[in-house]
């Protein structure tokens, strides 16, 4: 059964979390969930792109864009207006995938891209089209608290004390909470592997339940995640480094702990074939791809508390953060195709860990 205070915190964040979630949403370019129009004017210029983007990268899209149209605009002579989108990384695949005519997805994780491949709107080899594996910015998962550490929070173990309470987003939403399960996960298995000399999954997953034991609140996205830790909820947050980075780098007091095993996380983008075909866009959807990939952009991305995925930037911003002792990726685990079968399926270990709490 679920402790009451769990419920409780799930009811009490319920409520605060709507209320922000509502502001946010009007706040962001009068699209509803599905990217659709709500009333706002439609963006005027010689070529419309639609934009389908996970919450995350809203910020740093505020200064890539109009980068991106002063270089079209030099470059070609039209003018290149946007209509953004931004959403849960997995809620917005869905939306894609279910019709939503964004022209470039940009999303948490490869699985959300694969999705809107497999429901026939991605045609090309979207790996292969940029260069870097399809991908255009990475991260780290790691911990973040309230300024000073008043928790005294140090690694994933202090996460499974039964004082503390642990945020972070929903799975079935969010592609942000997967990267964080499977940071937990992946941590538990290095620290099986390293009593054991070998991987040990039942470890792996007892680690996970005991830290979602403590999980104050399962919210959308890991924007929304981050609204309820600034608004008081929780003593520590899972989340990108690059969102805490962006926080404080805006003046919020926050500490930034990272584990000493964690997981890359790594994000990519995508033309949309059918909707680019359609709108008769390609071209500029995939300039603005290879433009998210030029030293500039991707220095903004750095600016944003991205890291970059262009090693020379890399270089010249590495000491901008700390580096983990034990950094895995996703082959770890295996790929994404045996993490969603492995943790996400219905009968995966993360839908385990749910039905058992």
């Amino acid at each position: 059964m679920m402790k009451p205070t769990l419920t409780k915190g799930w009811r009490l964040t319920g409520l605060l979390c709507t209320a922000l979630i509502l502001l946010i949403t009007a706040a962001c370019s009068g699209n509803n969930s599905s990217g659709e129009e709500t009333g706002a004017d439609v963006p005027q210029g010689d070529i419309t792109l639609v934009i389908g983007a996970y919450s995350v990268v809203k910020d740093a899209f505020a200064d890539l864009l109009p980068k991106f149209k002063d270089k079209w605009k030099a470059e070609t002579g039209q003018t290149i207006a946007f209509q953004e989108s931004y959403e849960a990384s997995g809620t917005q695949a869905r939306a894609i995938a279910g019709g939503f005519e964004a022209d470039v997805a940009v999303l948490a994780m490869e699985g959300d891209i694969d999705k809107i491949q497999k429901a026939g709107f991605i045609t090309h080899d979207w790996k292969q089209a940029l260069l870097h594996d399809g991908m255009i910015t990475r991260s780290i998962a790691v911990l973040g608290t309230r300024e000073g550490n008043p928790k005294d929070i140090h690694d994933w173990e202090d996460l499974t004390r039964d004082e503390i309470k642990v945020l972070y987003p929903n799975p079935k939403t969010s592609g942000g909470a997967q990267w964080d399960i499977n940071a937990i996960y992946g941590a538990g298995l290095k620290k099986s592997e390293a009593d054991t000399g070998k991987k040990d999954p039942a470890y792996a997953k007892a680690f996970l339940e005991k830290i979602h034991q403590n999980v104050e609140s399962l919210d959308k996205s890991g924007r929304a995640s981050m609204a309820a830790f600034e608004y008081g909820v929780g003593d520590v947050i899972v989340t990108y480094e690059n969102e805490l980075i962006a926080r404080i780098n805006k003046g919020v007091q926050y500490e930034i702990v990272v584990p000493s095993t964690t997981i890359l996380i790594e994000n990519p983008a995508a033309v949309v074939d059918v909707n680019v075909d359609k709108h008769g866009t390609r071209e500029a959807a995939e300039a603005f791809l290879a433009y998210l990939e030029t030293p500039e952009a991707q220095l903004i991305f750095a600016n944003h508390g991205f890291r970059p995925v262009d090693d020379a930037v890399m270089a010249e911003v590495k000491d901008r953060y700390q580096q983990p002792a034990d950094l895995f990726d996703i082959h770890y685990l295996g790929g994404w195709d045996d993490v969603r079968k492995k943790l996400y399926s219905p009968k995966g270990i993360w839908y385990q860990v749910l039905a058992g709490l």
